[in-house]
């Protein structure tokens, strides 16, 4: 039947995360790798992808390969991603790779560049898929195949997993059969790390966003750099202020295909500067924060 729902979580006193540095607020930065692992009638898919490109929403009609949307992907892998990684390099601030297998077995110089750094990878499936159509043991074999095909391209197995969107009711199930996922981000319900159990083993769930997420620079969305830095930058300082006592996490998903634009790239890189001008702040990898959670609480501390 799938994750049980928990209505309450921690209730209004969660734990206290102890931070590195007793710091107010933990934030990770999210690089959705995804162009070229998309749906497309290349691989044997009705039509073409159109989600989060300009053209997200819009019926053009087009039934089989729509060469514009391919070339908004393109956009991402072509020329975002270098922006992007720019500007998390000059600040020398760690980001976290939400990998798709196959988009990095089509762009060897991405895939090079990942593995020369220390950049964590957190599995994003081996195409930008919906698990929940596949049946399981379709599931487990994507699975398998994503991990082997990363410890191919970038040298090492991921340690976290994503699920386009959403997970099936199988996933986290399957996912504890795979030694090398330390933990999940297919959860959207709180703004701290917490314990599941699957197949009657604790499990490491790292919740997600798309609220602080470049998803909100689609059309008929945030239309400027400088509401996508409010927005950023107002989950910063609200997180901060309530950190004094109760820090939290902070998830901000980007994509290269999004923020990647110049127009938008430059409310991304005021968050990074507003971030910078506070003390109290840990940026770090999603497996940094898996690792933190792990030693801090340990799950049969929490029950």
């Amino acid at each position: 039947m799938g994750p049980e729902r928990d209505f309450v979580g921690y209730g209004e006193t969660p734990p206290h995360p102890n931070w590195p540095g007793n710091a107010r607020i933990a934030i990770n930065f999210a690089v959705n790798i995804e162009e070229g692992s998309e749906y497309s009638p290349l691989d044997g898919d009705p039509k073409t992808d159109m989600a989060l490109t300009e053209g997200e929403g819009m019926d053009t009609g087009i039934a089989g390969r729509d060469l514009t949307a391919e070339s908004m992907y393109e956009y991402g892998s072509r020329v975002g991603i270098w922006r992007i990684m720019r500007l998390f390099e000059e600040r020398a601030l760690p980001f976290t790779a939400f990998a798709c297998a196959l988009a990095l077995e089509r762009h060897a110089a991405l895939a090079l560049r990942l593995r020369e750094s220390d950049v964590d990878i957190c599995c994003h499936g081996y195409r930008w898929e919906k698990h929940w159509l596949l049946d399981r043991e379709e599931e487990r074999r994507h699975i398998r195949q994503a991990i082997e095909s990363l410890q191919k391209t970038i040298g090492r197995a991921p340690e976290g997993w994503c699920c386009r969107y959403g997970p099936s009711i199988h996933t986290r199930e399957l996912l504890a059969d795979e030694p090398a996922i330390s933990y999940d981000s297919d959860s959207y319900n709180d703004e701290l790390p917490y314990w599941v159990k699957a197949k009657d083993k604790p499990h490491l769930v790292i919740p997600y966003s798309l609220v602080t997420n470049d998803c909100k620079l689609v059309p008929r969305g945030i239309q400027t750099a400088d509401g996508f830095f409010s927005l950023l930058a107002d989950a910063f300082d609200q997180l901060y202020e309530e950190g004094e006592s109760a820090p939290r996490m902070l998830n901000i998903g980007l994509h290269p295909r999004m923020v990647g634009h110049p127009g938008r790239a430059r409310g991304l890189a005021r968050f990074l500067d507003h971030v910078g001008k506070h003390d109290q702040v840990w940026v770090a990898r999603r497996a940094d924060i898996a690792a933190h959670w792990r030693r801090q609480f340990a799950p049969q501390a929490i029950g």
